[in-house]
């Protein structure tokens, strides 16, 4: 039969016999008449690819399921599947022929319209345009591709918490979010290394926590200092879960940026702030704090010294004993620095 539902299922799914093989797809329809039409075309399509050796036509679920095969090493997959979920709300029944630039233009349009930020723009474009360019230039699914246009956005966005707003959000948030807060501040954590953290990459005993190199952005291992909090953190949650450290429902929390998460802000009166500034937080803190921007830089796990200097401005005491050294090396106005210093101190 060319037309078929799978158990209980509502959508239509069509089953052809093809060069010896047999083709299976579904037709993202509960519609007969419509899921027939898919049918007859995916029939036509198939003639015109094995007599008039027309190139099959590929969708965008097709393409992303190959391109998610190939990436399973990527660090930032958990944000990647966000974000495809997100465009497959837009490109879902889409063949990747007819995705052209005024329909990306369109989704960004309606993504702006919802509120969403440039910066979260960017991140879906990115994963599409990186998805179109395979399917054109690797794969040879298409002949060419949109040219994918990113936002412009501001740059070296530090935004971090006081130590009195942290408090306030945490008290906020529900268990399982507090403690990976916690820990984040205490760790400078990405947020895929903290919700796929497992529990054979810590030492209590020895305080300390690792990051393997394919799980980090650079690609090298990060070793994890953990503080005495960090440790009392990690202590809260031992017996929660078998493999991962931080659990909901018995479950791994996998996305922790949800609607908890954004109540959570709204009721603490945080604006404009991402679970990643809890990233920028931890480091601000450490620089605040005296951490020379080269050790702050080895902690963090940064590849290069040039994404620690963005914090370089919250503190000078770093440059206070060069600015002394010339102001004891000579008089200014005529006074002695030191005397004049030491009398207006008594």
């Amino acid at each position: 039969m060319s037309l078929y539902k799978r158990n209980d299922s509502s959508v239509w799914w069509v089953k052809l016999h093809h060069s010896g093989k047999i083709i299976q797809r579904s037709t993202g329809t509960a519609d007969k008449v419509k899921a027939q039409e898919y049918h007859d075309k995916l029939k036509s399509s198939l003639w015109e690819q094995e007599r008039l050796g027309v190139k099959p036509s590929y969708s965008w679920q097709q393409a992303v399921v190959r391109w998610l095969e190939e990436t399973t090493h990527k660090s930032s997959r958990i944000d990647d599947l966000y974000h495809l979920r997100q465009l497959d709300k837009y490109l879902g029944g889409f063949n990747l022929v007819d995705i052209s630039r005024d329909k990306v233009e369109s989704i960004i349009t309606i993504r702006l319209k919802d509120g969403v930020s440039n910066g979260r723009v960017n991140r879906m474009l990115s994963v599409l345009r990186t998805i179109l360019r395979k399917a054109a230039f690797d794969w040879e699914w298409i002949d060419r591709c949109p040219r994918v246009k990113i936002l412009p956005e501001p740059k070296r966005r530090v935004r971090w918490l006081i130590h009195a707003e942290a408090e306030r959000l945490i008290s906020e948030l529900p268990v399982h979010l507090a403690g990976m807060v916690r820990f984040s501040l205490e760790t400078g954590l990405r947020q895929a290394n903290v919700t796929g953290l497992q529990w054979s990459q810590v030492d209590l005993v020895r305080r300390c926590a690792w990051i393997h190199p394919d799980q980090a952005k650079a690609r090298k291992a990060i070793a994890v200092p953990l503080s005495s909090a960090a440790v009392l953190v990690l202590r809260e949650w031992i017996g929660k879960h078998q493999t991962h450290v931080f659990s909901f429902r018995n479950k791994p929390v996998m996305q922790p940026n949800n609607a908890a998460w954004n109540k959570a802000l709204k009721r603490a009166g945080i604006d404009d702030f991402r679970w990643h500034d809890l990233r920028h937080t931890w480091a601000s803190w450490h620089v605040q704090a005296g951490t020379p921007l080269h050790v702050l830089q080895e902690l963090g796990g940064w590849e290069s010294a040039e994404m620690v200097r963005r914090y370089a401005h919250l503190s000078s005491e770093h440059l206070a004993e060069y600015v002394d050294r010339l102001s004891g090396l000579k008089l200014v106005g005529g006074y002695d620095v030191a005397t004049v210093l030491v009398t207006q101190e008594s």
